[in-house]
């Protein structure tokens, strides 16, 4: 750092600043500083700063499932965002929600050397299994149960559902049908219940959802029992996949979108827009919520203070695979 300094012409403490991007450092001399760093060929020593400041810029990430959109959507934006701030990650997979696989992944986790933990996984498992948090570390949960004790990020799930719902009953509709997502999932139950207090509240008949798993092919099930079922005019999918395999089942045997069935998603894939016809759904912003979780560990981890995250709202996308009821 020293002969950084020394070929920039500046002195060590800006060198500094711009190592660990942390002050102010104006752009022209960050730049003389990058570009004597790579004439020299000069690298922080990682394990060096981390003996210095106590700190490894690592964030540790718990996942359980890589399938779902909103997932992938959420680890992408983690990573971003922790880089942005000059952290790295270190990705811990979960292969199912049986208590020594989850423990087994909190051990290998203290393993390595991170500053914070970031658990996208479903509280439902860990709730279940009574299984002990890694202590010592700032923990921010995702997609879980609202803790006191940790700082908690999710979409409105709530909010969508109602959004999706009041919808269809705005349009005339008497009442709306719903497809879950797994018992398991606290979005799939939030939306659920969402979906049927919409219900009660505009004083309609609450018909019993059926079960998915947020794949296309168990929404495919689910319609072919809601085709046989007579006066399903609107229907409630609890994600995209699934209202995709709803769409279909309905279609192969003629019944027509919107015409005959209104169906609604969750979630706001890209593709939807380019179904037939298009899907009309509630967009989430996975990035925003994988930002917040980055930015509630680092405000534990600089300021000592728990960041007040609020959860992240939804939109409504009105496309073409809504419409009133055919008078009959």
């Amino acid at each position: 750092m020293e002969d950084v300094a020394r070929e920039a012409g500046v002195s060590g403490q800006t060198v500094s600043r711009v190592v660990n991007a942390r002050g102010y450092v104006g752009a022209a001399t960050r730049e003389r500083v990058e570009e004597a760093m790579h004439r020299l060929g000069y690298r922080p020593n990682s394990a060096a700063r981390a003996l210095r400041s106590g700190r490894f810029r690592t964030f540790g990430v718990v996942m359980f499932s890589f399938s779902s959109y909103g997932n992938q959507r959420t680890l992408d934006a983690i990573a971003v965002r922790a880089a942005q701030l000059g952290y790295a990650l270190t990705l811990i997979p979960v292969e199912s929600s049986a208590k020594d696989t989850v423990v087994g992944a909190f051990r290998r986790l203290e393993e390595h050397a991170v500053d914070g933990i970031i658990i996208v996984i479903e509280a439902h498992q860990l709730d279940e299994a009574d299984i002990e948090i890694p202590s010592g570390l700032p923990v921010v949960f995702v997609d879980s149960n609202r803790t006191a004790e940790h700082p908690f990020v999710d979409t409105d799930q709530a909010q969508g559902a109602r959004l999706a719902t009041e919808h269809l009953l705005d349009l005339g509709h008497e009442t709306v049908w719903h497809v879950t997502g797994p018992a398991q999932s606290y979005s799939a139950e939030r939306r659920r219940e969402a979906w049927q207090s919409t219900l009660e509240a505009a004083g309609r008949r609450v018909p019993e959802p059926l079960p998915g798993d947020w794949s296309a092919s168990s929404g495919y099930e689910a319609g072919v029992a809601l085709r046989e079922i007579d006066g399903v005019t609107a229907v409630f999918v609890a994600n995209d996949q699934m209202a995709i395999g709803v769409l279909r089942a309905f279609r192969e045997v003629g019944r027509a979108v919107p015409d005959d069935v209104s169906i609604v998603g969750f979630d706001g894939l890209p593709d939807a827009a380019q179904l037939w016809p298009p899907l009309t759904t509630v967009q989430q912003h996975p990035e925003r919520v994988g930002a917040f979780a980055v930015d509630a560990l680092v405000a534990e981890l600089d300021q000592g203070e728990r960041l007040q995250t609020p959860l992240v709202g939804t939109e409504l996308i009105v496309r073409a695979s809504t419409a009133p009821p055919r008078q009959r």
